[in-house]
């Protein structure tokens, strides 16, 4: 089945508009078509991401256009609050701080309008009431301080240098390479390269530099104090003179900002840029205009990179080459401890790699060293009373300061300040998750957003300067390495710390499987897509943008025959993912130890994130078809196994019942994602494939655990695949053992805190931190229901 995606028709007619220079009309009943067109519904949910793309490219070609759409969506908000119609809260509130966002002059009786509808939501459940309180927040600030989030934003996305603000956002996009190859990768990374073009060509430092400051001027002066063409124009003539201005506006918005909605100040920051206004029109030679129209300053897209995602260890290796890069290190010191070099080669190889000790052949002191082949030319030279060369002198040196040199040892006990950043750390990401001791268990529902504990103390959690936005996109599979990667580097920072205080990391996902890319459907979880499927059940609008592009890239591929002269839709849909994306919705990550028949190879230990599948071998050959009309339970040539099975069974009073049986079954799949909102529970569910026997065991079809063990009774061995990925599949096993995977940095901070010969149970903050290690991925509204 096939879906025509008005995508690619909307972007030429957009582009031939433009191209013959007529703006689209709009007027107010043309603009709450298009919003009422945008809401969610059950059917052809793929269209409304294209519709809430095709109204932002129409309010983009008009200076009011935003400000018009601001009015519009308010009122739809304030009528949503009325009739008690939550479901459309969340879609109508991402669009209209979106438009807030991008507007040039807003009326201060429409921002105070704004803001105190987001205070409202405050009243509000989950997750209303913690998106009522970030939206409320910014929306305060850009009250005080008209441009300061649109400032922000350009500045930290571009990573424009400047003293007052130092924060940068740097967005990754890493794809499944067997998902993404061959036309549907080249049309990726032709888009998000197309994504950097401007009118006149590449985007540059100085063209952001630009539009910060026209927007800045414009957002405080308004159309009656600012004439926007001739800012325009003025600013193009200045070239590289626009920095100076830049830094300026920067700082009078940032002294603003800190200073607060103070008597007489809002006055003060529309003096100073006025000022500046009127010299940036004097250094152009432009005429002395006071008032006039505004003009459109788009919000350009994030820096992107995209990555063929090859190597488990790519992720770490992009992270630490930005925060060692010149712009990087300029704004904040990369070692912590001066005395403790950190060096490239410790930071790039595998966190499992081990550190062989080299037996010492001298005695350490300098005097007790054999001299070099430099050194003895030099004594030769000074006993033969010959003058000594420059050259040599310089050689003796560079040879005794290599010969002296060490290189740094890896200090595997972490310093007080260093154990203090981690388990600051473990509190504010999952310390709202509540207590987990040795005697309290996780609660069963699914965590998604913040509590109200995590949310005050992010007003003094000290910001960090370094955003890292990843976004991947593949099946589940792709989520399996993500989680795997996020665990290596929690391990590695247990270790050595290194980007805990620098790096926050924010975590998207895009499903696109490989059966919708071939066969042109939608994804679903039977082709390997159930992370996104429950994404999409739970948040509508992640449902319509996010999961939709599933069937739209495959479209996209196909129609664009050009691929270097289509407009950059799917960096929009991503920069607008990556912008508005702020409820994660928390995974729990699970461990297993994997034991083998060979008593010679050792146990691995490894994690998966959503399915373990444990099958015989030669159960796995039969064909897919027959498994699901079950006719391999009357198969006669193939004999399950005997297994012993020792599991935690959850039940809804949170006490967990210890059980152990014996069982003949011919596999088992472990998930870890539900197939519908009723059974969301935060917990592992059981599904054995049990053999024929006369004396069957009454087993429940599913079983909810939290920990299980199962082991071969016979000599016959087991398949293992974690994730629904071959490349992570393990033959000959004869037990596997699940159960939660524990933070790297809480098992540090716990064993470095008890006491020799103590359990150390509840002892100080560690009974406040939490034991396991979830995976936050970002969507719109967390969990709706």
């Amino acid at each position: 089945m096939s879906h025509n995606v008005p995508w690619v028709s909307q972007s030429n007619h957009h582009g031939m508009e433009a191209a013959a220079g007529r703006t689209p009309a709009l007027s107010e009943p043309d603009l709450y078509r298009s919003v009422q067109a945008i809401l969610p519904r059950e059917r052809d949910c793929h269209l409304t991401g294209m519709l809430r793309w095709t109204l932002n490219k129409k309010v983009q070609n008009r200076p009011d256009g935003n400000s018009s759409l601001v009015c519009v969506v308010i009122k739809e908000l304030e009528k949503a609050e009325r009739l008690d119609c939550r479901k459309n809260i969340i879609p109508l509130l991402h669009t209209l701080m979106y438009a807030v966002l991008q507007t040039a002059h807003m009326p201060a009786e429409l921002h105070k309008r704004v803001y105190n509808f987001c205070k409202r939501l405050l009243t509000f459940p989950q997750p209303y009431c913690s998106t009522g309180l970030s939206y409320s927040r910014l929306m305060k600030a850009e009250c005080c301080t008209p441009g300061l989030m649109y400032q922000r934003r350009v500045v930290a996305e571009q990573s424009l240098k400047n003293q007052h603000y130092p924060f940068q956002e740097r967005v990754f996009v890493f794809a499944d390479p067997e998902v993404f190859s061959g036309p549907l990768g080249m049309l990726l990374q032709a888009d998000i390269q197309a994504s950097n073009l401007g009118p006149h060509g590449l985007l540059t430092p100085l063209d952001h530099m630009s539009s910060v400051i026209q927007h800045s001027i414009q957002a405080a002066l308004g159309p009656q104090r600012c004439n926007g063409p001739s800012l325009v124009q003025a600013l193009r003539d200045m070239g590289q003179d626009v920095e100076p201005y830049f830094q300026e506006v920067v700082a009078t918005l940032e002294q603003n900002a800190k200073e607060g909605c103070m008597p007489g100040k809002g006055g003060m920051l529309g003096g100073r840029l006025d000022q500046l206004y009127q010299e940036i029109l004097a250094t152009a030679r432009a005429g002395p205009l006071s008032c006039g129209p505004l003009c459109d300053s788009r919000l350009p897209n994030p820096e992107i990179s995209f990555h063929m995602w090859t190597d488990e260890e790519d992720i770490r290796k992009e992270l630490y080459r930005c925060v060692r890069s010149s712009s990087m290190s300029e704004q904040f010191s990369l070692s912590q401890d001066p005395g403790d070099p950190l060096e490239t080669s410790d930071l790039l190889d595998p966190p499992d790699t081990p550190r062989h000790s080299v037996m010492s052949v001298d005695s350490g002191i300098e005097r007790d060293l054999p001299p070099t082949t430099a050194e003895a030319e030099w004594y030769d030279q000074m006993s033969a009373d010959l003058p000594v060369s420059p050259s040599a002198d310089f050689k003796c040196g560079q040879e005794v300061a290599g010969r002296l040199s060490r290189k740094g040892g890896m200090k595997m006990k972490p310093t007080v300040s260093d154990s203090m950043v981690l388990m600051q750390d473990t509190l504010e990401e999952h310390g709202g998750l509540g207590g987990v001791g040795e005697v309290s268990r996780r609660p069963l529902q699914r965590q998604t957003g913040g509590s109200s504990t995590q949310a005050a103390r992010s007003f003094s959690k000290e910001p960090r300067p370094f955003t890292a936005r990843i976004v991947v996109m593949g099946d589940d599979r792709v989520l399996g390495r993500l989680a795997k990667a996020y665990y290596g580097l929690r391990k590695r920072e247990a270790r050595k710390l290194f980007l805990t205080q620098k790096v926050n990391l924010q975590f998207y996902y895009i499903p696109v499987s490989a059966s919708s890319v071939k066969e042109n459907v939608a994804p679903t979880k039977e082709q390997c897509c159930a992370f996104g499927s429950y994404l999409g059940m739970v948040d509508p609008w992640y449902d319509c943008h996010i999961r939709s592009l599933g069937v739209t890239i495959p479209e996209l591929a196909k129609k664009h025959t050009n691929i270097g002269q289509q407009e950059s839709l799917l960096s929009d849909v991503i920069s607008y993912y990556v912008r508005m994306g702020r409820e994660p919705v928390r995974f729990s990550i699970y461990q297993v130890k994997i034991s083998f028949c060979c008593l010679t190879k050792e146990p691995v230990e490894q994690v998966f994130l959503s399915h373990l599948e444990m099958e015989l071998p030669e159960f796995r050959r039969i064909s897919p078809a027959v498994k699901e009309k079950q006719q391999w339970k009357t198969l006669g040539d193939i004999s399950g196994a005997v297994v012993s099975m020792n599991y935690k069974r959850v039940t809804l009073s949170g006490r967990d019942v210890d059980t152990a049986l014996s069982v003949k079954m011919f596999g088992a799949q472990i998930t870890a994602i539900p197939s519908n909102e009723t059974e969301d529970l935060n917990c592992l569910t059981l599904t054995l494939n049990e053999a024929q026997t006369k004396n069957k065991s009454n087993l429940e079809q599913k079983i909810r655990i939290s920990y299980i063990k199962i082991r071969s009774l016979e000599k016959r061995s087991f398949t293992v695949t974690l994730d629904k990925d071959t490349r992570r599949a393990f033959k000959d096993v004869q037990s596997i053992e699940i159960s939660s995977c524990l933070d790297p940095c809480y098992c540090l901070h716990k064993s470095s805190h008890t006491k020799p010969g103590g359990t150390g149970n509840g002892a100080g903050l560690s009974q406040y931190m939490n034991r396991g290690l979830p995976l936050a991925i970002n969507t719109f509204s967390g969990i709706i229901n």
